[in-house]
């Protein structure tokens, strides 16, 4: 049986504000202290995998994240209760 998290890759590019992005990295690192290795792209495959596909539901969380105020999320950035997960890739050289 092939499972959906091993089906061919697509590669997409989605611009979205700095705190969503922000969020995205709180939510990895949440699942960490859950004990889960995982990844932003696996995590956003997760979330639209599970998501409801009723139009009415659809509507209502859009209209739910479109009323939500800039600092919603501001929250977030005082998460030093989860562990902190190194960004998969090279590591930037800072000059000295």
């Amino acid at each position: 049986m092939e499972l959906l998290c091993h089906q061919q890759r697509r590669t997409t590019s989605v611009p979205w504000p700095e705190d969503i992005d922000r969020r995205l990295n709180i939510l990895v690192r949440s699942a960490a202290a859950a004990g889960e290795r995982t990844s932003r792209a696996e995590l956003l495959a997760a979330l639209v995998a599970v998501a409801e596909t009723e139009p009415e539901e659809l509507a209502s969380l859009l209209h739910r994240y479109r009323r939500m105020p800039a600092d919603a999320l501001s929250d977030d950035a005082a998460r030093d209760d989860l562990p902190v997960v190194r960004a998969p890739g090279p590591r930037r050289v800072v000059p000295s």
